[in-house]
């Protein structure tokens, strides 16, 4: 059902409207009016009437209908919607579904903007993301009446990292003979640790061609599949540089994948001495709430290694608070704040930075890994 307002003019049974600046126009056949549940059908429509046609699958939010072409130019303000305050990671319980849950998910967003989906590749997960527990639930139940899918709802992963706290250095010998041509790379290389957000560098210092020019990339291909795969819980390393230095080759036996093979353990070797430790986002939260429910909002926010970092009155006895809280703590924070301000409080978040976990936190993750 394509469900419009009339501003002006007469919409009759029958009637050529475009959509937007569409050049193909659709026939209005049915022409009905809603109520609750019910649909009446009519034969006209006038200003300030709400009605709906249906099987018109190129009706859109925010689409202006229109019967002329001179009215193309015509276009609606954009709305504001609210951020999203509660996400579910989902995934198909029926193996096969994954298309048809992805022509759901980019119908049902089409049809609420406030609805949010997102693929997370470091965690290769399908997140939604709504208004509230509330708003999440009945786009599940939508998803199950309308469309036939059964989905699996778990809170989303934390993108953890990982990094180095000092420097070090590493080396591996790779090889192998197995009759015919065999493999042989030999690599020497050190690791330090870089500022927060800096990422990654790699550097060559070979010198005298102890390394061909054309084996070095394959030494970066190797270190990059474990700036990837993580080193101590699965998870992608970020803010290390790495220099090669020093190796070996020979003139038969070195190729490609020996070096890719000795650049990789090189580094897990230089890894293994250099302390290295998991991070976890950071977010810059804002709520606003009743000022009758600080006291709960600050002592629940502490309490999750949050940081108060400002409050400001607002008008008609509310306050804004900011603080700095990790992202693991803030999972079920929607419910949490409802309880605390009886339905009355919202909030926001955005990404502020990485910081190293707690050791408590990073031994139970490791271990998790290792299961």
């Amino acid at each position: 059902m394509g469900i419009f307002r009339i501003h002006q003019g007469t919409v009759k049974t029958g009637s050529q409207l475009f959509i937007g600046d569409g050049r193909k126009a659709f026939r209005v056949n049915h022409l009905l009016k809603l109520q609750g549940e019910q649909s009446q059908e009519v034969s006209s429509a006038g200003p300030g009437d709400i009605c709906a046609v249906a099987k018109v699958d190129s009706i859109h939010f925010d689409a202006v209908l229109h019967d002329s072409h001179d009215e193309d130019h015509f276009y609606l303000e954009p709305l504001t919607f609210p951020e999203p305050m509660s996400s579910l990671a989902i995934d198909t319980v029926r193996h096969g579904d994954e298309q048809k849950l992805s022509d759901a998910l980019h119908r049902m967003t089409l049809e609420d903007p406030s609805l949010i989906v997102e693929h997370r590749e470091s965690q290769n997960e399908t997140v939604i993301s709504g208004l509230g527990s509330a708003h999440l639930q009945m786009v599940l139940e939508k998803m199950q009446a309308v469309y036939n899918i059964d989905v699996n709802t778990r809170l989303p992963g934390i993108p953890y990292r990982e990094t180095i706290l000092t420097a070090s250095e590493g080396h591996h010998r790779h090889k192998k003979q197995s009759g015919g041509s065999g493999q042989f790379g030999e690599v020497f290389l050190r690791i330090e640790p870089l500022p927060r957000g800096a990422g990654f560098e790699f550097t060559s210092e070979v010198v005298g061609g102890v390394i061909p020019s054309q084996y070095i990339p394959a030494v970066e291909k190797g270190v990059l599949e474990v700036m990837g795969a993580g080193a101590i819980a699965g998870y992608p390393m970020q803010d290390i540089r790495v220099v090669v230095y020093d190796g070996k080759h020979h003139s038969v036996d070195s190729k490609e994948v020996a070096f890719v093979t000795a650049g990789k353990r090189a580094f897990l070797d230089a890894i293994s001495r250099a302390d290295a430790v998991l991070l976890e986002p950071y977010m810059a939260l804002k709520v606003t709430a009743p000022v009758w429910s600080v006291g709960d909002i600050t002592g629940h926010l502490s309490a999750d290694r949050g940081v108060i970092t400002g409050s400001e009155s607002r008008d008609g006895d509310e306050v804004c608070i900011e603080a700095e809280v990790p992202l693991a703590s803030t999972m079920e924070y929607s419910n949490a704040l409802k309880s605390m301000t009886a339905g009355e409080g919202e909030f926001s978040m955005t990404f502020r930075r990485y910081e190293q976990v707690p050791a408590t936190v990073q031994k139970a993750l490791i271990a998790e890994a290792c299961a």
